[in-house]
């Protein structure tokens, strides 16, 4: 593990990095919500409107907003260059865990103790759609990158990938009916949940509550952690889902697990203070990083650059799983440096890179 960034805080239940700037986002356990810029280390800016703590953030791909989510039952949209709370969303009746804005539509995703997903349109400012269908609390929910789906996971030990073909048909192109918009059907929806949002596949094997479920960025899979110390991978297909594999390792809680988005591999991080990397195709653990004293809570990883970060009980981190600048050093006409697990020699005065001697991994074999 290469840090780049670590804070010390309260404790941390939320992360978001920024799409474009070096920013990330804590909300924590004490009701603030930080800004941070990792690169130059400083604390931009702080909101602390909350009446308690605040389990779930999320930057706006492309608009200065904020979305946070907490246990005072709001919802609450920022605006970080007016530097004030622009409206919140009311309509939960318990705590909030997660939040997230839809990378396309004006939507907002939220999950709830409640038992409830709700969908939230930010620019009118109500609530869209209520999914129900867990008889537990639901510890997170989102949105596919780029289908419309979502993923949740609930203490009741399923994971549930949720269609919103019909909502999307309904609100986003075209303008809904009058009938669709009376307060009868308002309020339809609210107590009961509407019909535009439907349960596509129900995923069961966890032998106790999920805390976290999240997709794939390309391919049809899911990844899920849960209180029996377990990741499994799932796969589906239009008609299916199935599980595919489990992880085991972890030896407490698993907090959080996600896909990282750059390489083929799944993250997962736990109360048993430990993140563990696994590759998807050998479906086995390759790292592990430790803390002494500190739970994992939280995953987050940038869209664009490969850097994750993880929120613990005493701050967070923004690392890299390994260095990405090559060893080398120069001698003479020659640079030497490492590739593909070979030390290789590039000429200056021809051009030509050659392969010197394969390096090894200590443990396998004789190392160097």
């Amino acid at each position: 593990m290469l840090t780049k960034f670590e804070s010390k805080s309260n404790r941390v239940k939320g992360l978001s990095f920024h799409p474009i700037r070096p920013w990330i986002l804590t909300s924590l356990h004490n009701g603030v919500i930080q800004l941070w810029d990792y690169r130059m280390g400083t604390l931009l800016d702080r909101y602390d409107e909350h009446d308690g703590p605040v389990r779930g953030v999320d930057f706006h791909k492309i608009q200065p907003l904020i979305v946070s989510g907490g246990d005072d039952y709001k919802i609450k949209v920022w605006d970080y260059k007016l530097r004030r709370c622009l409206f919140t969303l009311l309509g939960h009746l318990d705590y909030i865990r997660t939040v997230q804005f839809h990378s396309e539509y004006p939507w907002i995703v939220s999950a709830s103790d409640d038992q409830t997903i709700r969908i939230w349109n930010w620019q009118s400012r109500t609530c869209i759609a209520v999914l129900t269908g867990h008889n537990h609390y639901v510890m997170c929910a989102c949105f596919h990158p780029k289908d419309d789906m979502i993923v949740s996971a609930s203490l009741d030990q399923t994971v549930r990938v949720w269609d919103l073909t019909g909502l999307r048909k309904k609100t986003v192109r075209g303008a809904p009916s009058l009938q669709e918009d009376t307060m009868v059907s308002r309020v339809n929806t609210d107590l009961f949940g509407g019909t535009d949002a439907v349960v596509k596949y129900v995923l069961e094997g966890h032998e106790r509550g999920v805390n976290w479920a999240s997709f794939h960025p390309s391919l049809p899979l899911v990844v899920s952690g849960a209180d029996d110390r377990q990741v499994k991978l799932w796969r589906m297909n239009e008609t299916k889902a199935w599980e595919v594999h489990t992880m085991t390792g972890h030896t407490n809680n698993v907090s959080c697990v996600m896909f990282h988005p750059k390489r083929e591999l799944i993250v997962s991080n736990s109360e048993d203070k430990s993140i563990r990397v696994w590759d998807i195709s050998q479906r086995m653990g390759v790292q592990t990083f430790r803390r002494e004293n500190d739970r994992f809570w939280i995953l987050a990883a940038h869209p664009e650059q490969n850097l994750l970060a993880a929120g613990h009980d005493s701050g967070m981190i923004v690392f890299k799983l390994e260095r990405e600048r090559p060893a080398y050093d120069s001698f003479s006409n020659f640079l030497y440096h490492i590739k593909d697990r070979y030390l290789r020699m590039f000429e200056y005065h021809t051009g030509r890179d050659l392969p010197i001697m394969s390096l090894r991994r200590v443990g396998q074999g004789q190392g160097t």
